[in-house]
Order: C-alpha cells, then sequence, then structure tokens
C-alpha cells in the first residue's frame, strides 16, 4: 500500500496512461504524418529554391555576358569617337592652313595690286608734272618759228625710234 500512497507511483502510472492514450488514439501515426507532410514541404521548398537559385544564376551569367558586351560596345564607340576626333581636328587643321594660305595669297595680290596703281598713279602724276613742267619752260624760251623747226626735227627723228 505504501507503493499507492507515494506520489511517484502515480505520476509514473499517469505517464504511462498518458503514452497508451496516445498510441491507442493514434497520436503518433499523426505527429509522423504531420512530419511527413511538413518534411515533404520543405523538400518542396527546396526544390523551389533549387530552381529559383538556377534561374538566378542563368540570369546573373546573361547580366555579365550583357554588361561585357556593353562595355566592348563602349570601348568600340570611344575608339571611334577618338578617331573621327582625330580625323576631324586633322580636317580643320588641313582646311585652316588652306584658307590662310588664300587669304594670305589673296592679302599679297591686293597689296601688289595697290603698289601697282600706286606707281601708276605718281608714274602718271610725275608724267604730267614734268610735261606741264616742260610746257611751261618751253613756252618760255621757244618762240613761234623755233617751235615748229623741233616739231619736224621730231617727226623726222619718230620714224627711227618706233623702229
Amino acid at each position: 500500500m505504501e507503493l499507492f500512497a507515494d506520489s511517484s507511483f502515480w505520476v509514473a502510472v499517469s505517464f504511462v496512461l498518458f503514452i497508451l492514450a496516445l498510441i491507442y488514439f493514434g497520436v503518433p501515426g499523426r505527429v509522423t504524418q504531420a512530419l511527413d507532410a511538413r518534411a515533404a514541404q520543405i523538400a518542396q521548398e527546396l526544390d523551389e529554391a533549387r530552381k529559383l537559385r538556377e534561374e538566378a544564376q542563368a540570369l546573373l551569367a546573361n547580366y555579365q555576358r550583357k554588361q561585357r558586351d556593353a562595355e566592348q560596345e563602349a570601348e568600340e564607340i570611344v575608339t571611334q569617337a577618338k578617331a573621327e576626333a582625330e580625323r576631324l581636328a586633322t580636317e580643320t587643321r588641313q582646311n585652316l592652313a588652306a584658307q590662310l594660305e588664300r587669304r594670305t595669297k589673296q592679302a599679297e595680290d591686293k597689296i601688289a595690286q595697290a603698289e601697282a596703281q600706286a606707281l601708276r598713279e605718281v608714274k602718271d602724276t610725275a608724267a604730267e608734272v614734268a610735261a606741264s613742267a616742260a610746257r611751261r619752260i618751253i613756252s618760255d624760251r621757244i618762240d613761234q618759228g623755233r617751235d615748229a623747226q623741233l616739231i619736224d626735227q621730231d617727226i623726222r627723228s619718230l620714224g627711227t625710234k618706233l623702229n
């Protein structure tokens, strides 16, 4: 009887009855079933995560390839732009040199024309002044008879001077 008075005995009996009730009502089967369902769900989630990871890796590889292509294209564009800039700079230098040469030539031509015109004007003015002075001197020193005699002499010498 002492056994029945001990509280540890009743706790042990209660525990055994509780375990037997669990087994009788199929709780371990349900727990196993729930655990199996949970394991299947976790496996499905792992498969889905694996698929998502593979897709992400494929997308990453695709974007890396696109980035390399874009960088390569950008380098090509920069190279072409540099070549075009050099070509334009060379062309501009050549055009500027040609234009400068043309303008220099035009300025030299204008200067030569101005010099020629100034020289003509000076010669014309000198000739007019000389003619006017000669006319005045001749008219002051030569009389009518002497004038006719000089004209006849110049007409005769004209034939020899023209040849």
